[in-house]
């Protein structure tokens, strides 16, 4: 048995179901969807945690684990294939008492302490599986213990009409929170919780423990966990973070967030040689771009062929485009094929789709003469839309049509 301790451990909770993702997660856990032409959202923190020099991680995974756990495999992409430490997926599993299914966030900490345990850290990094954003979470632990804090809370300053959507931190004149509120209607501040702490795992143990025994309260960090340290009294203090930050749980948030990657004027750069993105991606054959093909301001990835018109896309590996097919702002997941004239516009088509010659998925805005009937048009993972078929702004498929 090794005794080597870790000074810092990295739960990451990855099961939720993103169901506010409709199609996209029918078949995939939400941190499993693909992002940025190479890249799935997970990618991201397991990316923060590498270059953070965090080697140790727990994947907490629940709802449609599969491809997660396809995808993490070993951990090798991410240099988190340890022998002691590196990426473990961490399912619900039965125990002498039985099994049960991850009643919140803590509790899915909470079933986890074993394995927290077997590294005897001195803190944990807690970390949600569906944001876009690149953090030195190393930072954040130095804060953490400059402040000799029990609790240290990732704040992002939001404005004040949005800071209603989110876990709101009062504070005080040197960082310390006096008061949290989840999603007031009148927000007293405007400093957003992340989802990102960093505990002094002596303290965040007992209170989970605490926390299991009370039948009567929430298994969740932010209704129990953070009401209840605070309650003590406990050092809690909030962490700024002034870079690019993005919940992608909404269809229009996760096309947002990848038409970013096209803006230059956002301040989200994968080709940052000092913080490298890593993901695990299959062996393609470099993309092929026709004589004819026309590509402006898109990211084209391994493996695609493309012979018709891009423009302010982002094609995934694997994808054709055929001669006389037309693909603008659009998300095109890995593997699917645009045939010849279809059109496709402020969409986002899932993997491995196929969408037949002059077929019409999604419109532009201007063109809709309610501006309320407007939206992203989506299509699940491996559909047919037939030959002239049209998908509406807005609408979901996730069957043939």
């Amino acid at each position: 048995m090794y005794t080597t301790k870790k000074e810092c451990v990295a739960m990451l909770l990855a099961g939720g179901q993103g169901s506010r993702l409709y199609a996209l997660t029918h078949d995939m856990a939400k941190p499993a969807v693909p992002y940025g032409g190479k890249y799935r959202i997970i990618d991201f923190p397991l990316s923060n945690c590498v270059n953070s020099g965090i080697d140790t991680v727990g994947v907490l995974t629940q709802y449609q684990p599969l491809v997660l756990h396809d995808y993490i495999g070993n951990g090798q992409p991410w240099d988190l294939d340890k022998q002691y430490g590196g990426a473990h997926c961490l399912p619900p599993y039965q125990t002498a008492l039985g099994a049960e299914w991850y009643k919140g966030t803590a509790n899915a900490i909470y079933q986890n302490i074993a394995f927290v345990d077997r590294y005897d850290p001195e803190y944990v990094v807690i970390l949600s599986g569906d944001h876009i954003y690149k953090m030195d979470y190393n930072k954040m632990l130095d804060f953490h213990k400059e402040k000799n804090a029990a609790a240290t809370i990732a704040v992002l300053d939001v404005p004040k009409e949005e800071a209603s959507r989110f876990g709101i931190m009062i504070t005080d004149d040197n960082d310390n929170i006096v008061d949290f509120e989840e999603k007031p209607k009148n927000p007293r501040s405007t400093l957003a919780s992340m989802g990102i702490y960093i505990f002094t795992w002596s303290k965040l143990r007992q209170y989970l423990i605490d926390n299991e025994n009370n039948p009567d309260e929430d298994k969740d960090f932010g209704k129990a966990i953070i009401p209840n340290m605070l309650k003590a009294k406990e050092k809690m203090v909030a962490y700024t973070f002034d870079g690019y930050w993005k919940d992608v749980g909404t269809l229009d948030s996760l096309w947002e967030a990848n038409m970013d990657l096209l803006n230059p004027n956002i301040p989200i750069d994968l080709y940052d040689p000092a913080w490298k993105m890593y993901s695990r991606n299959p062996i393609m054959p470099p993309q092929y771009i026709g004589a004819d093909a026309v590509i402006e301001n898109s990211m084209v990835t391994d493996g695609c062929t493309v012979n018709g018109t891009i423009d302010f896309s982002i094609l995934f590996e694997g994808v054709t485009v055929e001669e006389g097919a037309t693909v603008t702002d659009s998300i095109i997941m890995p593997g699917s094929v645009i045939k010849s004239g279809a059109i496709v516009e402020y969409a986002i088509v899932g993997e491995n789709c196929t969408v037949e010659a002059g077929a019409q998925i999604g419109a532009r805005p201007e063109t809709v003469e309610n501006r309320d009937d407007w939206g992203i048009a989506v299509v699940g993972h491996n559909i047919t839309i037939s030959e002239n078929a049209k998908v509406l702004p807005k609408q979901i498929i996730s069957e043939n049509m």
